[in-house]
């Protein structure tokens, strides 16, 4: 198993803070193995905990009225819930491994603590998750500019 300390530091929460700061962040966060097919979380959770993928994969796998799709797949250094882990609303989607899965945990009540006594590191942390976040926003609006330009060039029916 992975220490939090080792895994904080091999993840995209830990690109600005200096050993200090990573340190003290590394004393909040948990380590959780998961087994294969295990549910991380369930589609509608809520729990104000921010996800770390340190090892495995991870499945965002979204029920229909008749069977179960994979949105999207995510591997060691992606952030799980960061969304959620800001504003609280309940999970789009299940999360389940993919494979034997270790994810860093890290809880918004318990980081929250760390604005009182490293503000810098809270500050950097943040600009971890919305660095992590514009990624995937800027991914998701070149995708929906390539789907647009294959539907206007084919011609095809939605």
């Amino acid at each position: 198993m992975t220490s939090p300390a080792d895994a904080l530091r091999a993840s995209p929460l830990a690109t600005e803070l200096t050993p200090a700061e990573a340190e003290a962040l590394s004393t909040l966060i948990r380590v959780r193995t998961l087994a294969p097919g295990e549910t991380l979380l369930p589609e509608g959770a809520r729990d104000g905990v921010l996800h770390v993928i340190a090892a495995g994969r991870i499945s965002v796998v979204k029920s229909g009225p008749e069977r179960l799709t994979v949105l999207h797949t995510l591997g060691p250094g992606d952030l799980v819930g960061e969304l959620s882990f800001m504003d609280d609303v309940p999970r789009y989607a299940a999360l389940v491994a993919d494979g034997p899965t270790e994810v860093l945990c890290l809880n918004r009540t318990e980081f929250e603590s760390l604005v009182d006594t490293q503000p810098r590191a809270a500050y950097k942390v943040m600009r971890a998750i919305m660095r992590v976040t514009h990624q995937i926003q800027r991914r998701l609006s070149l995708q929906m500019r390539d789907l647009e330009n294959y539907v206007y060039r084919t011609g095809a029916k939605y």
